[in-house]
């Protein structure tokens, strides 16, 4: 949920001049307007949002248009509308073609890309501190000024068609999103993020450009920045170039807007789904309810993935490849979206040794679900997570990624310390409580290799 002081205005509201839209942007609460934060937010008269992240000792800067919508928020009839206009948007502008954009970053040694996920759409850029009008030029221009021109969109419309056929011959990414489909039955969020090859090939140049004015408006729109940047001058530089944007789009079509509407899943988990692929290796999955986004104990669940799947020391791996070989690849992992969430355990066997597999993995979930870990692995977990977080954000594209997932999931970013105070708070407890609720509840298990569809019921009925 975005907080109150993110409400946009409706559509068609007034819209400050330049300078004065920057001087009357909103500090964020909660923070004395004497103090210099690193870690800096503004949210514009217009709900756009701007968070910067000063980093004194790096040369560049990485900026990022941050969508609140993702392939959760699409109609079934538009599944991969939003990984459609991620690839789009790179097509050209009524000022620039796909090769001046790619020239412009290229020129200058940036680098430049997009993703999709259930949630939101990302657009970023990386490039010198010097060159950061240009990033702002860059990203500005696609995301409020897209040409969307019909024959770029059917070459686009192949090149999607062949990454869905592509995803579709890596089995190890295919399992995840056949567990989605057992995990989030009926629901968007069981859906692949690349839609489907029906929906993409029947999507119209109208259909993506009404998705792209629905979804792309400065209330469900968050800016970043980190590096050697400040604050008030990416303020500045976003306010100008979104007046110029408001000229030449139409005032309306950009400003209001904000977080689309979504349902939470109602339909129970499938308890087993088979998958059959003639494939060399079985690859096998574990789900179970989690936490939502927000939830409270997220960082205990957190330390829990760790010490169940998270690293060479997890009990996971020491069990299914260390001790049996039973796997190349063992890990757990868990996502949280608005309302719901899910824990997942993952491991690549060969067909003949799967069935061994669902039984030592189910024992290691039994296990820690009846007992939670020890005070050693919790020490450890704690000592991993803090270094990792740490290590994982020494560049500016680590940094500027942070600001946007965290404004958008959660209304704000929260400082280091405050996360590392999270961790250092979790007991053992807390890991018993959350590893009872979670593991110790229903079990989905998703296989996907060369087995009939009634294979592995015994689990099912034992489970």
């Amino acid at each position: 949920m975005r907080k109150a002081g993110n409400a946009a205005k409706p559509a068609g509201a007034a819209q400050f001049p330049r300078a004065q839209q920057a001087a009357r942007a909103k500090p964020a609460p909660g923070r004395p307007a004497a103090s210099r934060d690193v870690i800096e937010t503004t949210v514009l008269d217009s709900g756009l949002t701007v968070v910067t992240e000063h980093m004194p000792d790096v040369l560049s800067v990485s900026l990022g248009f941050w969508v609140g919508t993702g392939s959760v928020d699409e109609p079934g009839t538009l599944a991969g509308a939003s990984h459609f206009l991620e690839h789009l948007l790179f097509k050209g502008t009524s000022a620039r073609s796909a090769r001046d954009i790619a020239e412009a970053v290229d020129g200058v040694g940036g680098d430049l890309n997009a993703f999709t996920t259930k949630e939101h759409t990302a657009f970023y850029v990386r490039v010198l501190a010097e060159q950061a009008d240009l990033g702002l030029d860059i990203l500005s221009e696609i995301i409020w000024g897209p040409a969307l021109r019909p024959d770029e969109l059917e070459a686009e419309r192949q090149v999607i068609l062949e990454e869905i056929l592509m995803h579709a011959d890596e089995p190890a990414d295919e399992v995840h999103d056949v567990y989605n489909s057992a995990m989030y039955p009926l629901h968007p969020l069981g859906r692949d993020v690349l839609g489907l090859e029906e929906t993409v090939r029947a999507a119209s140049r109208d259909d993506i450009a009404a998705f792209h004015r629905l979804h792309y408006r400065t209330g469900n729109i968050v800016v970043t920045a980190a590096g050697f940047v400040e604050h008030a001058q990416v303020v500045e530089g976003i306010a100008t170039r979104l007046d110029k944007a408001a000229v030449e789009v139409g005032r309306d079509l950009l400003m209001g807007g904000g977080p689309p509407a979504r349902s939470v899943p109602v339909a129970e988990a499938r308890r087993r789904l088979v998958a059959k692929r003639q494939t060399e290796q079985a690859h096998i999955m574990f789900g179970m309810p989690g936490f939502p986004r927000d939830h409270p104990d997220r960082q205990v669940l957190n330390v829990l993935d760790h010490i169940l799947g998270g690293g060479m020391s997890s009990r996971l791996f020491q069990s299914v490849r260390e001790e049996r070989g039973l796997a190349y690849s063992v890990y757990s992992y868990r996502s949280g979206y608005e309302g719901v969430g899910d824990f997942a355990v993952y491991a690549g066997t060969a067909p003949s040794r799967a069935a061994e597999v669902v039984k030592v993995v189910s024992e290691e979930l039994d296990k820690m679900a009846a007992t939670g870990p020890s005070e050693e692995e919790l020490a450890a977990a704690k000592s991993h997570i803090r270094g990792a977080t740490a290590l994982g954000l020494e560049d500016s594209g680590a940094r500027m990624s942070r600001l946007g997932r965290s404004q958008l999931a959660h209304g704000r970013v929260p400082s280091l310390a405050e996360l590392e105070e999270q961790i250092a708070a979790v007991t053992l407890d807390d890991l018993a409580r959350v590893a009872a609720d979670v593991l110790g509840g229903a079990r989905t298990l998703v296989v996907l290799g060369p087995f009939e569809e009634d294979a592995f019921s015994d689990w099912e009925a034992g489970a």
